[in-house]
């Protein structure tokens, strides 16, 4: 199932608490980019075939990746690509994006992802806990 633009923004919005549709698409760009860097082959074809277009392209032009990041160099890099971030608030920000995308994509496509990324990024797939955005 593809999601719809507005939908996966929509979702994207709530999780992350944004007041607006414009933060959550500057954090799912961001986000996705440097994902798009971890997956290779059918698995990121297959994972932008559940986007919606826009952020497809997004996760199939990703920024490059000299290496593969740990779960923790991804968070410190997508909080320098987001103005005013912090760890923390990247964080947020990743749980609220890969939350709706690992929605999209649905548990099969979820472990084939996993295998491609280093351990422990399963845990930035999860919903962001309850409670207030730091």
């Amino acid at each position: 199932m593809t999601l719809r633009w507005e939908t996966f923004l929509d979702r994207v919005q709530e999780r992350g608490e944004y007041d607006t549709p414009q933060e959550a698409e500057r954090c799912a760009r961001v986000v996705l980019a440097l994902l798009g860097a971890h997956l290779v082959g059918g698995v990121r074809a297959d994972l932008a075939a559940r986007l919606p277009e826009t952020l497809a392209l997004v996760l199939l032009n990703p920024l490059e990746a000299a290496e593969p990041l740990s779960p923790d160099r991804f968070v410190r890099a997508t909080a320098a690509w987001i103005e005013g971030a912090t760890e923390a608030t990247a964080l947020w920000d990743i749980g609220a994006v890969l939350s709706t995308v690992a929605e999209a994509a649905g548990d099969d496509l979820m472990q084939q992802v996993l295998l491609q990324l280093p351990p422990g990024y399963d845990i930035l797939f999860g919903r962001p806990a309850a409670g207030r955005r730091p």
